[in-house]
C-alpha cells in the first residue's frame, strides 16, 4: 500500500475516532446510574468501535491465540505494551472487566477522561511514590473481590517495536499481595499502530495469552521474571520476520510509570 493510501486512510481513521469520542463521552454520564456492569458494558461500546473502524478504514486485523489459557478466577494480567491499541482492545475482549492500573492525570483529559473515570480504574498519583503502591494493593484487592481483573504493563510505558523494555516487579508484587494469578501475555500491536506514529498500517496483530503462573512460593523477582521470559519468547515467535531480532532487544525506559511503583 502507497505511503498517499496510509496518510489518507489514517486520517480519516483519525477524524472518525475524534468524532465518536467527543460524541460518546458525554453519553457516559448518562449510564452513571446504571449499575457497574451495564455502565461498563455501554461505556466501551465505543472502544467496540474504534477497533471495528480502525478494521475498516485502516486494514489493522487481529487474532487472539490462548483465550483457553484465562481461568475462572482473580487474576492480575501483565501485558506486552507496543501501542495505544491494546488499551483499547482488552476493555471488551476480556471474560471478565479489566481494570487498569494507570496515572490519574489521565482523567483529567477532557471526554476520553470522563469516560474512564467512570469505569472504577485504579488511578494513583506518581507523586506519592512510597504511597502509589499501597493506593495499588488496597484497590486491587476490592476489585478483585468484585470480579474484576487487574492489567499491568510491567514495562511501564510502550515500548517501541523490536525492543524490550526493563520489567518492573509491580505487577508480580501485587499477585503476590492478592494471591492472584499473573497472567502473561504478548501481542505485536506496534507494527500496525506504531508508538507515537500518525499513520496506522494494515496487518494483522496477534494477542498470545500465556498460561497462569501462581505466585504462592515465589518472590515478585522470581515471578516477573517467568513472565518476562515467557512474553519476549512469545514475541519472537509472533513478531514479523527480523523485527524482533537479537540486535534490537535493549532495555528502553521513558519515564517513571504506575508500575514503578
Amino acid at each position: 500500500m502507497s505511503s498517499i493510501t496510509m496518510f489518507i486512510r489514517s486520517l480519516l481513521f483519525s477524524l472518525v475516532m475524534i468524532v465518536a469520542t467527543v460524541i460518546w463521552a458525554p453519553l457516559c454520564f448518562l449510564f452513571a446510574p446504571l449499575s457497574y456492569n451495564r455502565r461498563y458494558y455501554m461505556t466501551v461500546r465505543w472502544n467496540v468501535f474504534i477497533i471495528w473502524a480502525a478494521k475498516t478504514i485502516c486494514g489493522i486485523r487481529y487474532q487472539v491465540k490462548g483465550m483457553e489459557n484465562l481461568p475462572d478466577a482473580p487474576v492480575v494480567l501483565l501485558s506486552k505494551h507496543q501501542s495505544a491499541w491494546e488499551t483499547i482492545f482488552y476493555c471488551f475482549t476480556m471474560p471478565r472487566p479489566p481494570v487498569f492500573v494507570f496515572k490519574k492525570e489521565l482523567t483529567y483529559i477532557p471526554f476520553f477522561g470522563w469516560g474512564i473515570a467512570l469505569m472504577r480504574m485504579i488511578p494513583i498519583d506518581r507523586s506519592k511514590t512510597k504511597d502509589a503502591f499501597a493506593q495499588v494493593v488496597e484497590q486491587g484487592k476490592k476489585r478483585l473481590a468484585d470480579g474484576q481483573w487487574i492489567i499491568i504493563f510491567p514495562e511501564g510505558t510502550r515500548i517501541p517495536v523490536g525492543r524490550q523494555g526493563k520489567y518492573k516487579s509491580g505487577g508480580a508484587r501485587l499477585a503476590i499481595e492478592t494471591n492472584a494469578l499473573a497472567v502473561p501475555i504478548a501481542m505485536n500491536s506496534g507494527e500496525c499502530w506504531p508508538k507515537n506514529s500518525f499513520i496506522k498500517k494494515p496487518g494483522l496483530i496477534t494477542v498470545s495469552i500465556g498460561k497462569p503462573i501462581s505466585p504462592q512460593g515465589r518472590s515478585a523477582t522470581e515471578l516477573m521474571q517467568q513472565v518476562e521470559k515467557w512474553i519476549e519468547s512469545e514475541m519472537r515467535v509472533i513478531s514479523s520476520p527480523g523485527i524482533y531480532s537479537n540486535d534490537k532487544v535493549t532495555h528502553t525506559l521513558e519515564a517513571a510509570s504506575p508500575d514503578s511503583a
